[in-house]
């Protein structure tokens, strides 16, 4: 299990919303620090808890917008800096940096531990009874390998626009093949075919695919946001998942 080390807590309200952002640090398995912001509403253990990754190039700033939307929803949620990244939100990759100057390697990969260090931080911090995992883009493909490989870490997963981002090295279509999880998978319109193959092979009865009939969407999470045409729809479906999940 990742060693859990909380250092630099700070807090600020979110704007409209009265809640207490944290900022915390624990360690991924090679020792490095990891950055992450907390977003809660509730430490009960009925209260469900989101833990948010992001895409290519960009850090916990992603989730500016989509974390306190989470809240509304009654979610507590967790925003992670993995290694592989750069900014987002005007928030620079904190893990990212520490990565590059420790020369601990930078690639999506190498984030795979991050990810499972983030969900073994929050299983071990918190008592929440449901956990669920979201991936963006790359990290959505590594939520999902990580769901079949150790279920024990989360109860479902949220992965957006999943993909073969791996090369030759790791097979998603694969990974996914002892996939009991619950599972929604979304994306752009554009990007359906990159992820059908994935979907197929999830062996899940509870599982969504969602494209939108009206408007096109963005890649990895960035649907969700406001700016974005028929973000509605999206949350619309993911609300409906998410539901059903914390109703079961």
């Amino acid at each position: 299990m990742a060693r859990i080390l909380i250092i630099g807590l700070f807090f600020s309200l979110l704007t409209g919303l009265g809640q207490a952002q944290e900022t915390v640090s624990f360690e991924s398995f090679d020792g490095l620090a990891l950055t992450a912001d907390l977003y809660l509403v509730s430490e009960d253990a009925s209260t469900p808890f989101i833990v948010l990754f992001h895409q290519a190039n960009a850090s916990r700033g992603e989730y500016l917008e989509i974390a306190p939307r989470l809240n509304e929803l009654g979610f507590n949620a967790l925003a992670l800096d993995q290694r592989s990244g750069s900014s987002a939100g005007g928030l620079d990759n904190e893990t990212a940096a520490r990565a590059r100057e420790a020369d601990l390697g930078s690639g999506f990969l190498a984030a795979a531990q991050d990810i499972q260090a983030a969900l073994e931080y929050v299983n071990a911090t918190y008592s929440s009874n449901t956990i669920i995992a979201l991936g963006s883009s790359y990290s959505a493909s590594l939520v999902l390998k990580l769901a079949a490989e150790k279920p024990v870490l989360m109860d479902a997963v949220i992965a957006f626009s999943p993909g073969e981002y791996f090369g030759a090295d790791v097979s998603i279509r694969d990974a996914v093949s002892t996939l009991e999880l619950p599972v929604f998978i979304a994306s752009a319109k554009l990007e359906a075919d990159d992820w059908q193959a994935i979907f197929e092979a999830v062996p899940s009865e509870n599982k969504v695919g969602f494209i939108p009939k009206e408007g096109f969407g963005q890649h990895g999470s960035a649907s969700l946001k406001a700016s974005v045409p028929k973000s509605d729809l999206y949350w619309q479906a993911l609300e409906a998942f998410l539901s059903a999940i914390t109703t079961n």
